[in-house]
């Protein structure tokens, strides 16, 4: 039996989810917006997309409510794409599954680490800090090399 190429179909949350941020690009798009980028040259230049395909998923995301386009130049027009609340929500998502991915994929060590800004610590399973404990959220971190950059 063939898989089908959509999950609308399905009375499941992640199924509907996946259907959102569940291609090969739409998470790397929004880990991109996590790490500060805003603009379409810049998230070209970071993960390497093409252009057609990065328009198709910013497009996505903006359609889906977890991007606002902003325009930051007239003549010409040029927009900047930035984290609504609902791609804030995903950022705990997001980071566990980067701590999955280093546990099980990683096996030079953390390609990225997530550290808490002005802290010694980095983040942990739980979203907390691992120096001072704090509870960490998408603007109290930064994302650094790891050993295994």
């Amino acid at each position: 039996m063939a898989l089908p190429r959509s999950y609308v179909s399905q009375n499941c949350s992640v199924a509907r989810s996946l259907e959102v941020v569940g291609d090969r690009w739409t998470l790397l798009v929004v880990r991109a917006v996590f790490e500060g980028h805003r603009r379409f040259d810049d998230f070209q230049d970071d993960l390497g997309i093409a252009r057609n395909v990065l328009t198709d998923r910013l497009t996505r995301l903006c359609d889906e409510g977890l991007l606002r386009r902003v325009r930051y130049q007239e003549r010409p027009d040029r927009f900047e794409y930035r984290p609504t609340r609902k791609c804030v929500e995903l950022w705990p998502a997001m980071m566990t599954l980067m701590l999955w991915g280093d546990r099980y994929y990683a096996p030079d060590g953390p390609p990225r680490v997530v550290a808490h800004r002005g802290c010694t610590g980095t983040i942990t399973s739980a979203l907390t800090c691992s120096a001072c404990g704090a509870a960490l959220g998408p603007g109290d971190v930064v994302s650094l090399d790891g050993p295994g950059a």
